[in-house]
């Protein structure tokens, strides 16, 4: 099992101390590394898409015309430009378009790396250690050259200061040297695996000499040193964020970018709720909007500028995996420790009616982590899968290995009686009894009562709808809307009942799995697993998962992973569908013959003439 990391291990405690000392851990000659050669990019698995020698991504269009803006809408606020730290909330963009990092991801591949910062990457079939060789051209926006050192202080500053997931995969590294001028070579220790050289590659890259005078650890607004295609222009806290394209921005022509970042502005205004933006977004106040929301899309979008032209609206299939979105039971609570209550309350969520009679029928039921994917568990584990589950038999779930995961149906009318009676049955089982129509507990005579937090006012008609059906057991559930700032410091200190959240994945699972479901991060504030799950298998699953060399080996793991997080009952699963929807003023265009694994890519459109 992956051990919990910190700063007291003695390795990282030793080499963070030096780093902080100012000494010097970078030369150290070369021992015992296997040498191997310099790639253009790198692949979780099988061989890169593009070549050595390739010029621009498929999906782009190289000679886009530059210009024009795009404004789009956040809900909630910001009080930050920080993006690496727990505290404060981030205003939308600053990491993706403000920071750059060594390597770039392409979009129509799982998981693949190109040059960035780094021009080159160097690995061994192990994977225990990885160099890095920068860019020449890398640049900060004041001009100063990106260096190794910059490198070095990057990883240090975030494993020291920044989000869980940077201690968590930078602590990673048990040894760092130069390798000529321009190089540098991270080794790796024992709890690393595959997919850490990957993430060492999409580390973000920080100015050592800027952030000795503006601390790592602090929230700000004034715009941090940056070195990506866009710097931040105009902040007005709380409202609107505008960045603008630096004009001789330094990886303009690398491969990974012509074609992209082609607007002169981008622009997030900021309002309070989804309903208010899709008003502003009527008025023509910002000119992009992506629709999550399948009936607000069938219901809302037939304001005028629609019908004479002004306004297009695109649906775009995409063939990504949708994730895991769902009622999540945190499972530290007392209340919910028990997996006959949890199944109880999945039994309780009548997803037929609220579909026919909230939804329009948009939706399809969410039933795997990876949904719309090869990586979704189905049936019965056969094959690989079983084989692989065979190991962990004394330890799963009784029924798992015999029958598939299947979600309650209603008849859709409102009553969801068969399912409910189930509930009854489980809670009584565990213990609950109804008194005076209160289901209370048989041992304390405490009521059955929980809080859902919710930080959206679109969640709470659905929130409610399950309010209802609880309530028929017996089941006091009260629905509380919160703002953003105080949704997300509750939730980064675990401080709710039940909540809802959308785990996002991809179609190459790995180290965020940890993050999301690692028993290491139960307790671990500002991680993401939200549900508080504990569980040596899942731990297990996940650390293969990380080191799978296949696709075949992720493909079955990942499945084999589902399967076990489904029957734990840690989320009452919620809906999906398999389209992107977006709307837009004017001339918007995009390469409309190309066809991303993720969905359209927003940095590759461009303002038509």
């Amino acid at each position: 099992m992956v051990r919990p990391l910190s700063l007291h291990r003695p390795a990282i405690r030793r080499w963070a101390g030096a780093v902080f000392a100012g000494l010097s851990l970078l030369a150290a000659p070369h021992v015992g590394a296997e040498e191997t050669e310099p790639a253009h990019g790198i692949a979780m698995h099988g061989d890169l898409k593009y070549p050595p020698d390739f010029t621009q991504l498929d999906y782009v269009n190289p000679d886009a015309p530059v210009g024009g803006t795009l404004v789009q809408a956040a809900t909630g606020t910001f009080d930050s430009l920080n993006p690496f730290i727990l505290i404060g909330r981030t205003a939308a963009g600053v990491r993706e378009y403000h920071f750059a990092q060594l390597m770039a991801r392409s979009w129509d591949e799982p998981f693949s790396l190109y040059g960035y910062v780094a021009r080159s990457v160097e690995t061994p079939a192990p994977r225990d250690w990885v160099t890095f060789r920068l860019d020449e051209r890398a640049r900060f926006h004041d001009g100063t050259p990106i260096t190794v050192d910059d490198v070095i202080f990057s990883m240090e500053a975030l494993i020291a200061h920044g989000l869980p997931r940077f201690r968590n995969n930078y602590g990673r590294v048990e040894r760092v040297e130069r390798v000529g001028s321009d190089g540098i070579r991270f080794h790796l220790d024992a709890e690393a695996n595959r997919e850490t050289p990957m993430v060492l590659a999409m580390m973000p890259v920080l100015s050592r000499a800027y952030h000795a005078a503006h601390p790592v650890d602090r929230t700000t607004l004034e715009p941090p040193l940056g070195a990506g295609p866009y710097r931040i222009d105009t902040v007005d806290p709380g409202r609107s964020l505008t960045y603008a394209r630096v004009a001789d921005w330094w990886g303009a022509d690398l491969p990974m970018f012509r074609g992209l970042n082609n607007f002169d502005a981008l622009r997030f205004d900021y309002y309070r709720d989804v309903g208010v933006a899709l008003e502003a977004f009527e008025s023509g106040e910002y000119n992009f909007r992506r629709e999550l929301d399948a009936e607000r899309w069938a219901a809302q979008y037939d304001f005028p500028a629609v019908a004479a032209g002004r306004v297009t609206l695109v649906e775009a299939p995409h063939h990504r995996p949708v994730g895991l979105r769902g009622f999540v039971f945190n499972t530290r609570r007392a209340l919910f420790n028990d997996p006959r209550v949890r199944r109880a309350l999945v039994h309780a969520f009548d997803f037929e009616w609220i579909n026919r009679t909230l939804l329009r029928d948009a939706y399809v039921r969410t039933d795997s982590l990876f949904a719309n994917s090869e990586l979704a568990s189905s049936g019965v584990p056969d094959g690989a899968e079983r084989d692989l589950l065979v190991g962990f038999a004394d330890a799963l779930p009784a029924g798992l290995m015999d029958r598939p995961y299947d979600l309650p149906v209603s008849d859709g009318r409102g009553r969801n009686r068969e399912n409910l009676r189930v509930a009854r049955d489980l809670l009584a089982e565990a213990g609950w009894v109804v008194d005076q129509g209160r289901l209370v507990s048989g041992e304390t005579g405490e009521p059955f009562a929980f809080e859902i937090l919710l930080s959206s006012a679109a969640d709470e008609r659905i929130a409610l709808a399950y309010s209802d059906g609880l309530s028929r057991l017996g089941i006091d559930a009260e629905a509380r809307t919160v703002d953003s700032a105080q949704y997300s410091a509750r939730t980064a200190t675990y401080d709710y009942d039940m909540m809802i959240h959308h785990w996002r994945v991809t179609l190459s699972p790995g180290t965020e799995q940890t993050l999301y479901w690692g028993s290491r991060n139960v307790d671990v504030e500002g991680s993401r697993n939200y549900a508080g799950v504990a569980d040596p298998v899942v731990d297990a699953l996940i650390d293969r998962l990380e080191n799978t060399v296949d696709r075949a080996d992720l493909v079955t793991t990942a499945r084999a992973l589902d399967r076990v997080l489904l029957w734990g009952d840690y989320v009452v699963p919620l809906y999906h569908d398999t389209v992107d929807r977006f709307a837009y003023w004017g001339a918007l265009d995009w390469r409309r013959d190309a066809d991303p694994l993720y969905g359209l890519v927003v940095e590759s459109m461009w303002q038509a003439p």
